[in-house]
């Protein structure tokens, strides 16, 4: 209820409820987990507050089978069943429904983003393609976060943190309206961290962002509900970068900041009917501007969706939709070895859908069967099928199997980019001219999987998935054009390198996520993921180094430990140990270590918490950085306080 200010108990939700969650990610309709014929975790509110996390990628780390890697203060990789990398380009992720990939690194640019962690309702993480519902790029995944609706949000919250490395943070929401047929909600958040553990005590890594939203909800007694939603930010990241110079020294570190400036609306409509069917219509316009020291990029994107679903004859469910999405950009040349041909360019998207679930047997036995057909301005028309089959032999265990193709479209570097690295100290300068591919194919993804989830009683649950995929056409380099140069001077030799559909192979695995709840006041939960590959180059491909740079930029083992603790009535202990296989191909050894929070409630509308992150160690690598050796991730402090007024919920 509205009146509750004080934090959540473990009580609320039992480990045996949680599978009674509905997820809307899976087949863009309400379901319950149980329910759904896919890896898929659900990341909670109460999850995200007692983790101690400050930022979404910290937040990831909560889910089985998600690689979450820090690479300096302010970039991450992050990948699903492998493919970690800093612009996550395996994995889908979106806000509320709407994506937050960019063309320009067929990915994720994570600094750019950032989310109210207490605006959060719940994380949908999925693991395996999700072509045939989301289209392109959701290849090993799909993230979808899921803000709270305005009614969930009355009142006054804000909050102030500060500590050695997050160096001061601070949000204020306000949120009213009746609680029935409009509600709204304004924010602001703003953050400044401080640099990792350099050994040349170097501070490049610093950065800030602020940001400020609304959100506004109107619900009719049809049944319609209308979301009015957006979003400004500006950021400045450091970050520094290596680049060639044809003048000495041919191998220069351009340390700058990349000035970020976004800005988003969001209008959806959405009517259920008492029959069971209902639709949504979704549109965004999203803007970007990115100024760094080696290039500059101003995009505009534009989207519309629509999704049906209906029953039909009583053993079908029926769910359609179709899309487009068009984003024109201009790149903006900083430096004479980064460019892009052409500067301009406007990339679209088009896209149908249909998929159908059929009851076999009534309540115990279900087949879902569907297909996306798109089509996108690099590589023509695509096509995504899947096939589920889901068997409950009780009301809280199921068992299921999933075939799933899925498709990742060239990036804007990979088609059209030139770029020149240094290669050589000899006497005659040796470049390499990295050169976008305008016959670059899309990489495609076929996924064997199959999982079993069951509630062992009221005080615990199993979920274990495994999966075969089957990749074809990723990304590598092929060999160009060898020339000698004289301009710009000195005389220097160029090696063109394309990027080239190079790579084919396999990858297996599989997670174990088991959780314990031995007394109500005391919550155990952990998971093991398992992922190895087996890769080879194709004829055409001159990249060594390629194979080695996927199957040993992800982790073979990870491990993740939990314990939630209610200490008398107002208190919080929360511990977590996460363990994470080496990864050779970035330099980073097998590491341990821990994260630790405790929370009280000093009165029913003020709380804090202290939160110790990688505690085991003054710092650990986590990932490789662009400039060779990775950055020390450093142990961290902070403390925050919260205050809820005005009837505002946890």
């Amino acid at each position: 209820s509205q009146q509750q200010t004080a934090p959540s108990r473990l009580t609320e939700l039992s480990l045996e409820q949680l599978g009674d969650i509905e997820v809307t990610s899976v087949s863009k309709r309400p379901e319950e987990v149980w329910r759904t014929g896919v890896a898929v975790h659900v990341i909670t509110h109460d999850d995200i507050r007692r983790s101690g996390a400050t930022s979404i990628p910290e937040v990831l780390r909560l889910a089985p089978g998600i690689e979450v890697a820090r690479i300096d203060s302010d970039h991450w990789s992050i990948g699903v069943r492998g493919f970690g990398d800093q612009f996550s380009k395996a994995l889908l992720v979106l806000i509320d429904g709407r994506s937050i990939y960019t063309p320009l690194f067929a990915g994720m640019y994570w600094p750019a983003h950032d989310v109210l962690l207490d605006d959060v309702e719940r994380i949908e993480v999925i693991r395996g393609p999700g072509g045939t519902i989301w289209g392109a790029d959701a290849v090993s995944g799909v993230i979808n976060i899921i803000t709270r609706t305005a009614a969930e949000t009355h009142g006054v919250m804000a909050s102030v943190g500060s500590g050695n490395i997050d160096r001061g943070a601070g949000a204020l929401r306000i949120g009213g309206g009746n609680g029935s047929t409009f509600d709204y909600r304004v924010y602001g958040k703003g953050v400044n961290r401080g640099a990792e553990h350099h050994a040349d005590g170097a501070t490049f890594d610093e950065w800030w962002t602020s940001q400020a939203g609304f959100r506004a909800d109107w619900t009719r007694t049809a049944g319609d509900t209308i979301t009015l939603q957006g979003d400004v930010s500006k950021g400045s990241h450091g970050q520094r970068a290596s680049v060639a110079s044809f003048s000495p020294p041919s191998q220069q570190p351009l340390d700058g900041n990349l000035d970020a400036l976004g800005m988003n609306v969001r209008a959806q409509w959405q009517r259920d009917f008492s029959s069971g069917r209902g639709f949504r219509v979704q549109t965004y316009v999203d803007r970007t501007v990115w100024d760094a020291p080696h290039f500059g990029e101003r995009r505009t994107t534009a989207d519309i969706d629509f999704v049906h679903h209906a029953t039909i004859a009583r053993r079908h469910t029926l769910t359609a939709g179709g899309g487009a999405r068009v984003s024109p950009s201009a790149f903006s040349q900083a430096i004479s070895t980064l460019d892009f041909t052409p500067r301009r360019e406007t990339s679209s998207v088009y896209s149908a859908f249909v998929e159908d679930e059929v009851a076999l047997i009534p309540d115990r036995l279900w087949m879902t069967a569907g297909s996306k057909l798109e089509h996108n301005s690099y590589t023509g028309f695509e096509t995504e099928p899947g096939v589920r089959l889901l068997w409950m032999p009780r009301p809280t265990s199921s068992v299921w199997t999933a075939v799933t193709r899925a498709v990742r479209t060239p990036s804007r570097i990979e088609n059209a980019v030139v770029s020149t690295a240094y290669s050589s100290t000899t006497t005659v300068p040796i470049f390499l001219r990295i050169t976008g591919n305008p016959d670059f194919d899309a990489e495609r993804t076929t996924g064997y999987e199959a999982g079993y989830r069951t509630a062992l009683g009221a005080a615990a649950y199993l979920d274990v998935a495994a999966f075969h995929n089957r990749h074809d056409g990723l990304a590598s380099f092929g060999l160009g054009r060898v020339a000698l140069e004289s301009t710009p001077s000195p005389l220097h030799a160029v090696v063109d390198v394309l990027y080239v559909n190079g790579v084919n192979g396999t990858s297996d695995g599989f997670e174990l996520s088991p959780g314990w709840q031995p007394l109500t006041w005391w919550r155990l939960r952990g998971s093991y993921s398992y992922v190895r590959f087996n890769l080879a180059n194709t004829p055409g491909s001159i990249d060594v180094n390629a194979v080695a740079r996927y199957t040993g930029s992800s982790p073979h083992h990870q491990v993740r430990l939990e314990s939630h603790l209610n200490l008398a009535a107002t208190g919080e202990f929360d511990a977590t140990y996460r363990y994470v296989s080496a990864l050779p191909a970035q330099k980073v050894t097998a590491y341990h270590t821990a994260d630790a929070r405790v929370g009280w409630a000093l009165s029913r509308r003020s709380e804090v918490s202290l939160v110790g992150q990688n505690l085991l160690a003054p710092y650990h690598a986590e990932f490789g950085h662009n400039l060779g050796q990775p950055i020390g991730i450093a142990r961290s402090v902070y403390l925050e306080i919260r205050w809820r007024l005005l009837n505002a919920r946890p």
